[in-house]
């Protein structure tokens, strides 16, 4: 029955591929936002609750390409999650997985973040 095993999580490992990055930042803005004049201006604000985005882009035998896993992205979805306007203490991660990596048939990028959402008065 151990010798079944085995090959069995071996071949589910071989069709099966991801790897992730992370990292931190310490405030993020929206992407039409000017976020050194928000500093500057010392604006108060108000925290809205934890938020979290995710954005997705998917690839067909490595050649056609769809959705979009920008950074950007990720961070829009998150503060509309909660209305708004910036993210403080953010995690970002980004992931790549690949189903039957030898020959790329289905792979996907995601990147996520997650954070604190604030209001500026």
């Amino acid at each position: 029955m151990k010798t079944i095993r085995v090959p069995l999580l071996v071949c589910v490992l071989l069709l099966v591929a991801a790897c992730s990055s992370v990292g931190s930042l310490g405030i993020v803005t929206k992407s039409t936002a000017d976020p050194a004049s928000i500093l500057r201006s010392g604006r108060t604000y108000q925290e809205l609750g934890p938020a979290e985005g995710q954005a997705c882009r998917f690839f067909i035998i490595a050649i056609v390409p769809f959705g979009d896993s920008t950074f950007s992205t990720a961070v829009e979805r998150a503060l509309a999650e909660k209305g708004g306007d910036a993210l403080i203490n953010v995690t970002t991660s980004s992931s790549l997985y690949g189903f039957i990596p030898v020959y790329n048939i289905l792979s996907f990028t995601c990147t996520t973040v997650k954070g604190i959402a604030v209001k500026f008065q």
